[in-house]
């Protein structure tokens, strides 16, 4: 992918890639993020420890990265190379890295309920189609 193209929010190719194209699968992968995602929302507080929200930061990361939610897991990354560096960053930047996780957490949890829903619905294909499809 292009440096200039933005990172999809939820990457349905991916996803169905990860899930065998399983549609209960996925909607059960999407269903166990979407419930998890609460528990790390609550850890990624900047006037905690560094390396405490660096570690949710690195979970969210791993979880994001198999559903396909990539502009989410390049957002957390960047959270988490800061908080793990020598120098942790000032409680601004903390808060300004993880308000960019929580708001790409919120749009990846919006595309998860939109696909959820979508894989849900009667007739809904089973497989990928072709091209990279993508949820916004």
């Amino acid at each position: 992918m292009p440096a200039d193209t933005p990172l999809p929010v939820l990457d349905l190719d991916h996803l169905s890639a990860m899930t065998g194209a399983d549609t209960e699968l996925s909607l059960e992968v999407l269903g166990i993020f979407r419930e998890q995602a609460q528990l790390w929302a609550r850890m990624l507080d900047p006037r905690s420890e560094a390396r405490q929200w660096a570690d949710a930061a690195h979970t969210l990361k791993g979880a994001s990265l198999g559903i396909g939610a990539l502009k989410l897991a390049a957002a957390c990354e960047r959270a988490e190379k800061a908080g793990r560096s020598e120098s942790p960053p000032s409680p601004a930047h903390a808060s300004v890295l993880l308000g960019d996780v929580k708001d790409a957490l919120g749009e990846a949890l919006e595309a998860a309920a939109r696909a959820a829903y979508d894989l849900g619905a009667p007739g809904a294909s089973s497989g990928a189609s072709s091209g990279t499809r993508s949820a916004s």
